[in-house]
């Protein structure tokens, strides 16, 4: 390895300490380690920001965001939440059950986890406070329901490694679901006990078949719209990319004939911040598509990759010492340049050891999923906490058990591959 990689990382790390930007820490702290040793030529960097925007799949994610943003001004992330409530909401925990279904289904349109908790927290978590429920353990499990956002597909991080690892996005989305519908169990059966020792429970009222069914014909096209996005994929109907775009027709149709929730006068606030959101993303991922090309050619995956071998040959050690990295990771990046920079790192180390690259998309997803509840990035964590007006600080031990249960899920899906890859084998998807 060249002086290049102690110039990168270390600059890196100081623009984080400043708070400059993830996507200029990672583009500038590139361009800085090439100009100061002079083996590239600079006229480098911006060639490759340019190629890593340059793929048809990163289409999806403006229009992946503006679905999300449709389906909570047309309310129908509304009518999703009062059909779950009808069905579990008075039972032990009934609104916390009801957050985390409502967050599997929202799930399966916005690909996000941030936007997850923005939609829904901001009826949940007011709704929960109201019914008994302590603000800090609301807040925490908003955020932690929200980061099934990033694991059901779609998923915006998951066409982020396709694109990187350049295996099937439609895999990809396939390979999610399970994992995404565990890590929904699990909290659910948690929320149960947390909700039994504090009795928390859901809003008390007349509920019977009747009401479910009324509330049921309410949802049925918001519970109609992942059916048709991921039917449509799953039956090749039509591409990931174009099913994006088949989302935002369906929720403006929805939201403005059907609903009739959705307004003129909003359309142009949400296509502004789908707009923001996905040149956020899009942004980082051109950052960090330069970071890693000089990490890369600088020779650190095959280092790293020695270094782990001549450590331990044993799979289950070496994926038990990538999830404690990924995890670390989490912390400080977002999933979309984590992924950009730690793939090129890590793959080469778990085709090695004979991980099927689906298997280790799914596992580096869940992993940066949880990165979106732990300090000091955390990003559902900020926007929980915003909503139930509290600080990080105040979160911490509410937050713990529901931690300890992501990880159970982590440990579940990284060492029974089978949870990730049987519906991609079911669909027959090569090579896995």
């Amino acid at each position: 390895m060249s002086q290049m990689v102690p110039i990168i990382l270390i600059t890196f790390v100081i623009f984080l300490i400043m708070n400059v930007p993830i996507a200029v820490s990672l583009g500038f702290s590139a361009l800085i380690s090439i100009l100061a040793v002079g083996k590239l030529p600079p006229s480098l960097v911006p060639q490759l920001v340019y190629a890593a925007s340059d793929s048809y799949s990163l289409i999806a994610i403006p229009f992946f965001m503006l679905a999300g943003s449709l389906m909570e001004t047309g309310g129908l992330s509304k009518r999703l939440i009062d059909f779950a409530d009808e069905v579990v909401g008075s039972y032990s925990g009934g609104l916390g059950v009801v957050a985390i279904i409502t967050s599997m289904f929202f799930a399966a349109i916005s690909g996000s986890g941030p936007a997850t908790v923005a939609a829904l927290g901001g009826i949940l978590i007011p709704a929960m406070i109201e019914a008994g429920y302590d603000k800090r353990y609301a807040a925490a499990l908003m955020a932690t329901a929200g980061s099934i956002g990033i694991i059901i597909p779609p998923s915006i991080p998951m066409i982020v490694y396709a694109v990187q690892a350049e295996v099937s996005v439609g895999n990809m989305f396939m390979g999610g679901f399970l994992p995404g519908i565990l890590f929904g169990l699990i909290l659910i059966a948690l929320n149960y006990f947390i909700s039994k020792k504090h009795g928390y429970r859901g809003v008390q009222k007349k509920r019977n078949l009747k009401t479910i069914w009324k509330a049921f014909k309410s949802a049925f096209f918001a519970i109609l719209m992942p059916v048709i996005i991921l039917g449509g994929i799953y039956g090749g109907i039509f591409t990931p990319t174009e099913a994006a775009g088949v989302s935002v027709v369906y929720g403006f149709v929805v939201g403005m004939f059907f609903y009739k929730e959705l307004k003129i006068k909003e359309i142009p606030k949400m296509l502004t911040k789908a707009g923001i959101g996905s040149a956020t993303v899009l942004f980082i991922i051109m950052g960090a598509s330069a970071f890693s090309y000089v990490v890369v050619s600088q020779g650190v995956p095959a280092a790293l990759a020695g270094w782990v071998a001549s450590a331990t040959s044993n799979k289950i050690i070496i994926l038990l010492l990538i999830n404690i990295l990924l995890l670390i990771a989490g912390c400080f990046l977002d999933a979309s340049s984590a992924i950009i920079v730690l793939v090129p790192l890590l793959l080469p180390i778990t085709n090695s050891v004979g991980v099927n690259p689906l298997h280790f998309g799914i596992i580096m997803v869940v992993n940066l999923a949880i990165g979106l509840i732990t300090p000091p990035v955390g990003l559902d964590l900020f926007v929980g906490c915003n909503i139930a007006k509290i600080n990080i600080s105040d979160i911490v031990k509410a937050l713990l058990p529901l931690l300890a249960a992501t990880l159970i899920a982590l440990m579940l899906i990284t060492y029974i591959p089978d949870i990730s890859l049987i519906l991609p084998r079911l669909f027959g998807a090569s090579g896995v």
